[in-house]
């Protein structure tokens, strides 16, 4: 199944505890279907001492939350994507909100796969 969300994307949490927090993707965890983005879902973590740091203490780190809790943002506001294949054959990710007046708007979020890349079929 395609990832809606990549590294790097600008994205805004839509449900849990930071509903409404915008940060950006620090990682994609794949296979947990799972996502770290920076700013949210923030906990302290205790460190044991250690040569470097005898004294210990703690750290605050962001942990992940489920991919489903996250939508790119696009204009300020969290978008639906959708993949599209272009003429030239790129595969690409484009967001979509749609306004209260049902004005859609899209934007192209980056692609999935290059023209050159794609295989021909043949």
């Amino acid at each position: 199944m395609p990832v809606h969300v990549r590294t790097g994307d600008t994205v805004m949490v839509t449900a849990g505890n930071d509903k409404g927090a915008v940060g950006e993707i620090l990682s994609v965890l794949t296979k947990k279907d799972r996502v770290v983005v920076k700013g949210v879902n923030i906990r302290t973590r205790n460190i044991k001492p250690t040569q470097q740091n005898p004294k210990g203490g703690t750290i605050k780190k962001e942990m992940s939350i489920h991919m489903s809790n996250v939508s790119p943002v696009v204009e300020g506001k969290p978008a639906r994507v959708r993949f599209e294949t272009q003429k030239d054959g790129a595969k690409v990710r484009v967001g979509v909100i749609v306004d209260d007046k049902g004005k859609k708007t899209e934007k192209v979020l980056g692609e999935v796969h290059s023209a050159d890349a794609r295989p021909t079929g043949k």
